[in-house]
C-alpha cells in the first residue's frame, strides 16, 4: 500500500468522522497513537478531552447544554498493563473487560456492532497497541453495516507486527461529509509520521477543518521503557 500524507489526508477531507491513527516514530524509538472527534451537531461539539488516569474520557464542555450522551460521553484511551486501547466508543470498555478475562481483541469485539444511530450507523473503529520486551505491534478494527443495512454487521480486524519506524495507519469513521454519511471503506491508510510529539499535534490539530475539529488526543510511548507523553487539545477552553 503507498504510503499518503495524513496532513493531506485531513486537508481534503471536511468531515472525516473521528479518527484513529496508531503507528511508529521516524526514530523508531516511540509507539504513537491519535484519536481526534469532530462534530456537526451542537450536542457534539458541545464536548472536550478530559485525562482520567492513565486514558482519558470525553465530558461535556458545557454540561447545561448536553442532550443525548450515549453515543458522544465515553473513554476513548484506556490502558490495561502493557496495552493501550483507543476507540471511538464505549466498546473501549468491552475490550478492556474482555482482554482482562484473557479474552482476544478481536474476540472481545463480537459482543459489538456498528453504533445505533440510524440512517449513519456509524462505524465502532477502534486500536490496540502492545509493548512487551522491547517489540511493538498493534491492531485496528472497524465494525460496520452492509452498505447501511442495520441487519448485517461486517467486522474486520488489521494486525501489525513490528511497524515500521516513520509509518502509521489511519482509520476513520466517514469517507466525507454527506447525509446519510458514508461509511469508512477499505483497509486503514498507510501514512507517514514524523517530528516530535508537539510537532505532530499541531499538524494534525492544524489540519483538521476548523468549523468541525472538536478534540485531540495524541501519544508517544517509549517502546524501551514504556514511558509516556501525551497531549490534549480542546477546541473549546
Amino acid at each position: 500500500m503507498k504510503q499518503m500524507s495524513l496532513e493531506q489526508e485531513l486537508r481534503s477531507n471536511a468531515y472525516p468522522g473521528r479518527g484513529i491513527v496508531i503507528g511508529r516514530s521516524e526514530d523508531g524509538s516511540k509507539a504513537v497513537t491519535a484519536y481526534f472527534i469532530m462534530g456537526r451537531s451542537a450536542n457534539s461539539r458541545n464536548r472536550v478531552f478530559t485525562e482520567d488516569g492513565e486514558g482519558i474520557r470525553t465530558q461535556a464542555f458545557d454540561p447545561a447544554r448536553l442532550e443525548d450522551p450515549s453515543l458522544i460521553i465515553y473513554a476513548p484511551v484506556r490502558v490495561l498493563g502493557n496495552k493501550t486501547i483507543v476507540t471511538n466508543g464505549d466498546q473501549t470498555d468491552t475490550i478492556y473487560e474482555g482482554m482482562d478475562h484473557q479474552m482476544t481483541f478481536e474476540q472481545s469485539l463480537r459482543s459489538r456492532e456498528f453504533e445505533p444511530d440510524a440512517p449513519n450507523y456509524t462505524p465502532r473503529i477502534s486500536g490496540i497497541m502492545h509493548i512487551e520486551n522491547g517489540g511493538y505491534n498493534y491492531a485496528m478494527s472497524i465494525l460496520k453495516s452492509n452498505n447501511g443495512n442495520p441487519d448485517s454487521c461486517l467486522r474486520f480486524t488489521y494486525a501489525y507486527e513490528a511497524p515500521a519506524a516513520g509509518e502509521g495507519r489511519f482509520i476513520h469513521t466517514y469517507m466525507h461529509d454527506g447525509d446519510p454519511l458514508p461509511s469508512f471503506e477499505g483497509e486503514p491508510k498507510a501514512v507517514g509520521i514524523s517530528g516530535n510529539i508537539d510537532q505532530f499535534t499541531d499538524m494534525i490539530w492544524n489540519s483538521l477543518d476548523q468549523d468541525n475539529k472538536v478534540s485531540l488526543f495524541v501519544r508517544f510511548i517509549d517502546i524501551a521503557s514504556g514511558a509516556y507523553e501525551t497531549r490534549i487539545v480542546n477546541k473549546n477552553k
